[in-house]
């Protein structure tokens, strides 16, 4: 009989060991998040993505955070998979993630953006076609409990698409 409870015992804590492991190996959501670019050049980038905006007549979004944070996740998540909201973006911007983590912060081109890090990440930041700093969207503003309001993602997009700025939109104002 204690040999039987004793292989029992063996058993059972085989199995849990087994379980625990087979947890403790599972990656992380963000161990998988491979948005943003720690060692790519973002001068370079950018000027590619102006060109790119400037041709097609949009204005530029560029979400700055990193793979280690997630609510840039979410958000890239968010408008993704939303169709009306990943239209919206497709349809008025081009879009860049701008690196900022260990590998490489980005300090130039934050300082040049008027270090838009001091609102957290993600941050948002909107150009114009001519590369031209529009906007500063504190992401915060955006949230609504643990992911973000439509409504007011979609009025974001919308305030700043090339569309909105049109001076001719305001010609009867």
């Amino acid at each position: 009989m204690k040999y039987i409870l004793c292989a029992l015992f063996s058993t059972m804590l085989l199995s849990y060991t087994k379980s625990q492991d087979v947890v403790a190996l599972e990656p992380s959501p963000l161990a998988t998040f491979k948005l943003y670019s720690p060692y790519e050049n973002a001068d370079s980038a950018l000027k590619v993505v102006l060109a790119k905006a400037k041709t097609e007549g949009k204005n530029v979004f560029v979400q700055i955070g990193g793979n280690w944070c997630g609510w840039c996740k979410l958000f890239n998540e968010f408008v993704t998979k939303d169709v009306q909201l990943d239209s919206a973006i497709k349809a008025n911007y081009v879009v860049y993630h701008l690196n900022y983590s260990q590998e490489n912060l980005n300090k130039k081109i934050l300082a040049q953006f008027k270090f838009p890090q001091r609102f957290g990440f993600p941050v948002f930041i909107i150009l114009n076609k001519n590369g031209e700093q529009i906007h500063t969207q504190n992401s915060a503003y955006l949230e609504q409990g643990k992911s973000y309001n439509k409504d007011k993602v979609v009025e974001f997009l919308d305030q700043w698409s090339p569309h909105a700025l049109d001076p001719a939109q305001y010609k009867n104002y």
